[in-house]
This record gives C-alpha cells, structure tokens and sequence, in this order.
C-alpha cells in the first residue's frame, strides 16, 4: 500500500466549483492532500514555483493567464508536474490543445467522484512506477481513446450504472445535449446505437457473472439491468450465439 502523500494544486476561477473540486479530492483520503487554490494562472504559477505540487487540475478559461498559457510556462520552467484539464464541453478545442502539450488527461465538467478517482489513480500507478492494473481495473472508455470526451463520459456511466434503469434520453440530458444529438454522436463514435450498446454490455458482465459463483445464476439478469428474465435469455442468445445452458455447458 502506497503512503506517501500526493501534493494536489487547484487552480479554477470559479469559486463554487475549485471549492467542490478540492472537497471531492479530500474526500477519497489523506494520502491526497490539496497544497494550494488559485483562481488564475498567474497566481497558479507563483504556488507551483514555492509549493512543487505533484499533480494539477486546471481550468482552461481563466483570467490573465488562462490554462494553455499556464502550462507552456511551467513546460518552459522544466517543471515536472502532472496536468489535468479540467474543461467544459465548449472548451474542448482548447482541451485539445492542452493535450498535445503533454497534460496527462483531461474531465469534462461536471466532474463525477467516479472519473476524479480514476485519475487519481493512474497518475499515482505513473508516478510509482506500478502497473496500473494492480490498482484499478480498466475502464470501458479505454476500448475508444479517440472517441469524443461526452462520450467517453456516457460510457463512464455506463459502466457504472449499467445495472439501473439506463435510458438514452435521461443520459443526452444529464450531459447537456439534445437526445438527437446524443444519440447520431454515439453511433457515429462507438459504431451501434446506444441501446444496442447497453444490452450488449449488459451481456458482456453477464457472462462474466456466469462464470463466477459471487451471485446467484438466477438472479443475474436483474444484475445486469434487465427485469424480465426471458427477455434476459432472448438478448443472451441474440448477442452470444448461445443459450445460458449452452454458454455453460462450453465453458465451465
């Protein structure tokens, strides 16, 4: 188990927001301890010269030295920090950018406990030189790195919400964006519609679950989202080739 302590610097010019952001980050324990706040670049850059934080998140959009500018001069200081943009869907020409010099990722606002304690996590399997796998499992966005960041957000909720009540229109409405859209963005960057998608996946866990004897063959089906077990059983055949009885029988 890893102890030393992880230095964290927020710098977001909205008040609200650095506040929620710092109180998040506190929350998952001690070994995360926030150094500093800035509300702008300027200020941001005079706390990582005197207190050598070890990760960064920061907003793009920002008064008198906005994101993009922050990291080119810590980069022109050769100042070894870990970056995380924070961005708003608007901003994400700007986020690209911020990628190309070299920032580790980047959350798409609002940010979720969920994605702030995956980054945490991988920067800190980078910074100890760990495999990554030994301290959090993958995660579905991973299968699409270049898929757009909305999307990468939907299939974090996917993956996380996969066993509730999912639908197309309360998921386009919770990242902002008309169902119609949502739903031409999401083919056009996964290739199937959402909701093939989701049964699929579904599925997917499914099988897994099968394979296991954690739960109750029984009641799998409800643990995967769905509420009726011969629709359950429909899907499974439809998406593997094979009956559960059959699926077993093959692999157990």
């Amino acid at each position: 188990m890893i102890s030393t302590q992880i230095k964290i610097l927020v710098v977001e010019d909205e008040h609200t927001a650095r506040k929620g952001l710092c109180k998040l980050i506190e929350s998952m324990g001690e070994k995360y301890q926030i150094v500093g706040e800035a509300s702008d670049g300027k200020k941001a850059l005079d706390l990582i010269l005197s207190l050598k934080p070890d990760i960064i998140f920061t907003d793009i959009k920002m008064p008198y030295m906005d994101g993009i500018a922050l990291i080119k001069a810590v980069s022109n200081l050769d100042i070894k920090v870990n970056f995380v943009i924070t961005s708003a869907y608007e901003e994400f020409d700007f986020a690209k950018q911020a990628i190309a010099l070299g920032v580790f990722d980047y959350l798409v606002k609002p940010l979720t406990y969920t994605e702030v304690e995956d980054i945490l996590l991988r920067l800190e399997t980078n910074m100890h030189g760990l495999n990554g796998r030994d301290i959090t499992k993958g995660k579905l966005y991973e299968d699409y790195p270049n898929a757009h960041p909305m999307i990468k957000k939907a299939l974090n909720i996917i993956e996380d919400g996969y066993a509730l009540n999912i639908n197309q229109e309360e998921l386009a409405e919770r990242l902002g964006m008309t169902r119609e859209y949502f739903s031409y963005l999401f083919r056009k960057e996964i290739g199937q519609t959402f909701s093939k998608f989701l049964r699929a996946y579904r599925i997917s866990i499914a099988t897994k679950m099968l394979l296991t004897n954690e739960i109750d063959k029984k009641e799998i089906p409800y643990h995967v989202g769905f509420s009726d077990e011969k629709y359950f059983f429909k899907v499974f055949k439809e998406i593997t080739g094979l009956t559960v009885t059959e699926f077993l029988r093959k692999n157990i």
